[in-house]
């Protein structure tokens, strides 16, 4: 069932919502110690190759898909070739399969591989991950990129990275209170899953100049690494109805505004959301009536039906390291036996 990310879990105080997060603190309970139980029996398997994590300790969106590519073109620079390793969130596809984009669609593989498949990346779906690694070794991938598995304990990790929001405006904060789902956003408790981790990557939007000195200190435990969300291309000219359905889709809106669009209404819809033809017919009523055109994330119009393809804009955005040098050191000291030729 796609999630409807509720803002107030990223409020740090003054949400109105502690009658609700005290009802939920049982489960939350329940939550993080089936999670730390499951992590702390698993028996992480090797697949023959490093494996390179990014994950997140929160639900909803973070960047993990669009720090992925960066570290798969960075490998790549390296002579590694990366395999993407996913669950395909959305998909009816078990696996272990290779993602087509010429066979599959979003509804096969969900809207993320598909995304990253269309890209030119060689990504693997699979529920079962150490089966999925094994078949990507066993094709040829030298690294695997496990987007998405910080609390999965199947597979043994050469680097542990976890991507954290680093935008911090309009009293939000990433963690929001701390609060475990379902009282709030953690998948665990904040010091648990900064100690799995080799490195925090704190994700900044492009228009924001520094990173919180409260958020950097909070992730103290772990080296950070800064990184920026920047748009690959200029928003479409016109005015715009814009739709995304991500894990903060609040963002995409805030992010489009920032790069200059000339944003006329926004549609928040669940994450990883169906793209049934009522919605899009309300969506394109919506844009003729105000004379705009529409535009979304490429996440979003990889979920489009190839009818709708042409009539929406994506808006793509990729990931810029500040530090070139500390990512090198940590990608190099992960890959070290995989590079062509050592």
């Amino acid at each position: 069932m796609p999630l409807r990310t509720p803002r107030h879990w990223y409020r740090r105080e003054g949400s109105g919502f502690r009658a609700g997060r005290l009802v939920l603190a049982p489960l939350s309970w329940i939550w993080a110690f089936a999670t730390a139980r499951r992590i702390r029996r698993g028996t992480p398997v090797d697949p023959g190759v490093p494996v390179i994590c990014v994950g997140n300790l929160t639900l909803g969106g973070t960047g993990k898909t669009p720090v992925v590519r960066a570290l798969a073109a960075r490998l790549l620079a390296r002579g590694v070739t990366a395999a993407v390793l996913t669950r395909g969130h959305g998909g009816r596809l078990a696996g272990p399969a290779r993602v087509d984009p010429q066979r599959h669609t979003a509804a096969d593989v969900g809207d993320e591989a598909l995304m990253m498949a269309s890209a030119g990346l060689t990504v693997w779906v699979a529920r079962d991950r150490a089966a999925g690694a094994r078949a990507a070794a066993a094709a040829g991938a030298e690294a695997i990129l496990m987007d998405d598995g910080h609390q999965n304990p199947s597979l043994a990790k050469a680097l542990s990275l976890v991507v954290v929001d680093g935008e911090t405006r309009d009293g939000e904060w990433p963690f929001g209170d701390g609060a475990v789902f379902p009282a709030g956003p953690m998948r665990e408790p904040l010091a648990v899953g900064l100690a799995r981790a080799d490195a925090v990557v704190l994700l900044l939007p492009a228009d924001l100049a520094e990173a919180d000195a409260r958020l950097t200190s909070a992730l103290a435990a772990r080296p950070v690494l800064i990184a920026r969300l920047e748009p690959t291309a200029p928003p479409p000219r016109g005015p715009q109805v814009g739709f995304a359905g991500v894990g903060k889709p609040w963002k995409v809106e805030r992010a489009l505004k920032a790069a200059g669009c000339d944003l006329v209404d926004f549609a928040p819809l669940p994450d990883h959301a169906a793209m049934p033809e009522t919605t899009l017919r309300f969506l394109a009523g919506r844009a003729e009536s105000l004379g705009a055109g529409l535009v979304t994330t490429e996440k979003d119009h990889a979920r489009l039906p190839p009818a709708w393809q042409g009539r929406v804009t994506p808006w793509p955005v990729s990931v810029r390291f500040e530090d070139e040098a500390a990512l090198a050191a940590l990608l190099a000291s992960a890959t070290a036996g995989a590079v062509r030729g050592s």
